[in-house]
């Protein structure tokens, strides 16, 4: 009973022992991102180019896409999140995370157990002299001779719970938390890669659609060419060189219709497949409306230092550093003793009647200590293992800031330059048609050669296709400015509410108990 007693006293200074954690406390790097967008806010050509006022340093939209005004877009877009199966397979790794958050945390409470068991005990050949069942069945002198077989019915409780003294466990939650956060955050970059690409893919299967309408219409000019051809040399104006010149010229445009076509059906279903339908699902959605998407008059692109806290992989970057400064407090507490409280109740009777009597009960309460002295290396491997990984982590967040910061300068060049591009394009398609109109004059009025006409239509055809592709890659170059921002996810996966620090009230030394 002293020795019982004894135990108790000792358990107030452990739970006092309890709230020490050791090991670093994670600290939020700084990703060194600068106040503009071009380093030292360096004067490049395309900054001073009067195409870069469409990008301007206001907060990115979440809902970026509405910006090109497109019904069918936005429909398409708002699918995504509950369609898209990269997003499905991310949420469920989201939430094989938190059981095994679960399953760490569980460590934290004390372990019951619950016994029972029923024993028939034949005492042929054997003594029971100083056993129990000898002590019940006689006198302690008593001998297996007049002893009688007996039944032993035995129940009972096991508790036992290993104090968290150095923070191991808090440790290991704390590390815990920080992979469910990491996976929450990939969760939120696999929708904005899906947003990204369902874009990416419609733009580009309206670009297509205007392809074939550009084919078409220059289908119908070079049809009128012919037919003037034709007139002509009936009138005995030309010769049938012109005319087998514009018929050739009518095939060459009509053959690039199946191809546009083909196109045309697979862009269709690459948009089918990321929300998750079968091929050709969405022709009836998508074979209608074909224009080119309308560029938004202004870009906001943001300022770079809030690309940290934007862009979900950075994000899932920093968790993954948080886990692994965590898991150096895990391995730190491996070098410490471990002291377990361990107790039970039981109940141990001959009859089932007498087992819950107080002459049945049976109680044991203790601590018990392990001490690591001698693991040939192992703790120190371990240790020097995730401090490593740690810096490797820390790498790997430089990393990824690093890249965001490319992607989002590269996208910002590109469309810049395309912007360019393509006002100059849309210069020379309307010289073109000009000139185009001129030739067929100068040809109907025996000023010019065919060959005017012929090379004037061909270069026509040429820089209308050139103009919607510009268009397209616009479109495409800003969503790529959008991906890269990273935004698209706050809409559907908003922060959560911020939780205090886990070790906000103390503060400890690496492989020293606060």
């Amino acid at each position: 009973m002293g020795q019982n007693l004894r135990a108790v006293a000792a358990i107030p200074v452990m739970f006092a022992l309890a709230g020490c954690t050791v090991g670093p406390d994670f600290v939020r790097p700084d990703p060194g991102l600068p106040k503009r967008w071009f380093a030292n806010g360096a004067a490049t050509a395309l900054e001073n180019s009067r195409e870069s006022s469409a990008a301007v340093l206001e907060p990115v939209d979440p809902a970026w896409w509405q910006a090109f005004r497109d019904a069918a877009l936005t429909s398409l877009m708002q699918r995504v999140a509950d369609a898209n199966l990269d997003v499905k397979t991310a949420t469920i790794r989201l939430a094989e995370s938190r059981f095994q958050r679960a399953a760490v945390a569980s460590a934290q409470l004390p372990g019951l157990n619950g016994s029972a068991r029923y024993q028939h005990q034949s005492l042929d050949d054997v003594s029971a002299k100083g056993s129990l069942i000898g002590g019940l069945l006689g006198s302690p002198g008593s001998t297996i001779s007049s002893a009688k077989p007996a039944d032993l019915f035995t129940s009972g409780f096991d508790a036992s719970w290993e104090l968290d003294l150095w923070g191991h466990v808090r440790r290991q939650v704390e590390a815990a938390d920080a992979q469910v956060q990491s996976f929450e955050e990939r969760r939120r970059d696999a929708l904005v890669s899906s947003l990204a690409e369902t874009a990416r893919d419609y733009i580009q299967l309206r670009g297509t659609q205007t392809l074939i309408r550009i084919a078409n219409d220059n289908l119908k000019i070079q049809r009128d060419i012919l037919q003037l051809t034709q007139t002509r040399q009936l009138q005995g104006l030309t010769t049938s060189l012109d005319v087998e010149n514009a018929a050739a010229q009518v095939e060459a445009i009509r053959a690039q219709l199946p191809s546009l076509q083909q196109q045309e059906a697979q862009q269709i279903n690459a948009v089918s497949f990321l929300l998750d339908l079968p091929p050709d699902a969405l022709r009836g959605e998508l074979a209608t409306g074909k224009q080119v998407v309308p560029m938004p008059a202004r870009v906001p692109a943001g300022i770079p230092s809030d690309l940290a806290r934007r862009r979900p992989d950075i994000r899932a970057a920093e968790a993954q550093l948080h886990a692994a400064t965590a898991d150096i407090g895990v391995a730190v507490a491996e070098f410490y003793p471990s002291i377990q409280l361990n107790g039970s109740v039981g109940f141990d009777a001959l009859k089932v009647g007498n087992l819950l009597t107080a002459r049945a009960i049976t109680t044991n309460l203790g601590p018990s200590i392990s001490i690591p002295i001698f693991q040939g290396g192992r703790l120190k491997a371990t240790l020097d293992l995730r401090k490593a990984q740690q810096v490797e982590a820390a790498i790997a967040y430089h990393r990824t800031v690093l890249r965001a910061w490319h992607e989002v300068v590269d996208a910002l060049i590109d469309y810049r330059a395309e912007r360019q591009r393509r006002s100059r394009l849309a210069r020379q398609v309307e010289h073109l048609r000009q000139a185009l109109s001129l030739a067929r004059d100068r040809y109907n009025n025996g000023v010019t050669e065919f060959d005017t006409v012929l090379d004037t239509a061909r270069t026509l055809l040429q820089a209308e296709q050139d103009h919607a592709q510009s268009t397209t890659n616009i479109s495409i170059d800003l969503v790529q400015l959008y991906k890269a921002l990273g935004g698209g996810w706050e809409l559907t996966y908003p922060n959560a509410p911020p939780k205090p620090p886990i070790n906000a009230q103390r503060t400890s030394k690496a492989g020293k108990p606060a």
